[in-house]
């Protein structure tokens, strides 16, 4: 019940997952009962399906919209983006990981930074390869599941 497929019939493994489908599938991984907050956003609307889920992760600091005012619910997500929105979601564990990948430096990336050290160090997310994380790449709604499959396996 985390996750539906795009139509009864086909998942979109290969599809780029949105930032709202995330904030969707975190949702429902914490059986949230429906916030109780101001939607700053003005791009979400009270008759999007994912509303209740958006103004959830926002108000539970899990995520923080793209502007004051926009949360860009059909955005893509990016992989650091994913992994940052778990590492909230888990409280921001930190201090035991080194960082294995050439392309994510603390200054560059100091926003996603320790949430993509804890995710590879967790085994929740590997690299594109050994030595590479592609922190500014589309995530697929396959890699976002098996993210969040590989979160809940962990606990």
């Amino acid at each position: 019940g985390i996750t539906t497929g795009l139509t009864a019939t086909t998942f979109g493994p290969d599809v780029t997952v949105s930032r709202g489908q995330v904030a969707t599938f975190l949702y429902r991984a914490a059986s949230a009962s429906k916030p109780n907050t101001f939607n700053p956003f003005t791009d979400v609307k009270t008759t999007a399906y994912n509303y209740d889920a958006i103004l959830w992760a926002y108000d539970n600091r899990i995520t923080t919209g793209t502007s004051d005012t926009t949360f860009s619910p059909d955005a893509y997500c990016t992989r650091a983006q994913i992994v940052t929105f778990l590492w909230r979601y888990a409280k921001k564990p930190l201090g035991y990981y080194t960082n294995p990948f050439n392309d994510v430096n603390k200054t560059e990336y100091a926003a996603y930074y320790d949430a993509i050290l804890w995710a590879a160090g967790k085994g929740i997310a590997t690299g594109n390869t050994p030595k590479t994380f592609n922190p500014d790449g589309t995530c697929t709604r396959a890699e976002a599941v098996t993210f969040l499959y590989r979160y809940e396996s962990t606990k």
